[in-house]
């Protein structure tokens, strides 16, 4: 990460999200120091069993953002359906029921761009698999922020569409199998 100490994790996944996820944040350790903010599409209409399922399979705390609540260490938070996650620049969440974004709410690019104005280089942004492009746009925001950018090689994702358009879109992206981003995750920590 070019010698920048990362403060925070976004991950945008869509089509084929919970294997992917569960390949990735079941191997990260319960003292974990960075927050994991995470976007999957889920309609508005769904309840949200995200962070509940994730809670029994992962070492990390887990749980659905909450608006106006610092992004603490060690947490894993899921934004809520039909709401916006986004990162204020004190490190604070909120929530947002602004329109959709690419036919989404919550929107991967929302939550990528503002955690890119908000951790600049100190930001790990990686795309998983979906079925649209959401998220390209806030992964190269995040690359140009001097943040870290990771997408899922599209062979091996359930749907390919959004991280082949991630790569597309931000020539400094890496393109990783899901082990390796755990594993890039783990040794990040431990740096």
């Amino acid at each position: 990460m070019s010698g920048t100490i990362a403060r925070a994790v976004v991950i945008g996944a869509s089509a084929g999200a919970i294997q992917a996820l569960s390949e990735i944040l079941p191997a990260l350790p319960a003292n974990f120091a960075l927050p994991i903010l995470i976007v999957v599409h889920v309609p508005a209409d769904r309840s949200n069993i995200l962070a509940p399922l994730f809670d029994k399979k992962c070492q990390m705390a887990v749980r659905e953002a909450e608006d106006k609540e610092p992004a603490l260490g060690g947490v894993i938070y899921f934004a809520p359906p039909g709401y916006h996650l986004l990162v204020e620049t004190t490190g604070t969440l909120s929530l947002s029921s602004d329109e959709e974004v690419l036919y989404s709410r919550p929107s991967i690019d929302v939550l990528f761009e503002s955690a890119a104005d908000a951790y600049g280089p100190a930001l790990i942004g990686i795309i998983l698999t979906g079925a649209n492009s959401d998220g390209a746009k806030g992964l190269k925001a995040i690359a140009a922020a001097g943040g870290t950018a990771l997408v899922q090689e599209p062979d091996n994702a359930y749907a390919s569409a959004m991280p082949q358009t991630a790569l597309a879109e931000c020539a400094s992206a890496r393109a990783m199998s899901l082990a390796q981003i755990a594993n890039f995750l783990i040794k990040e920590f431990e740096e």
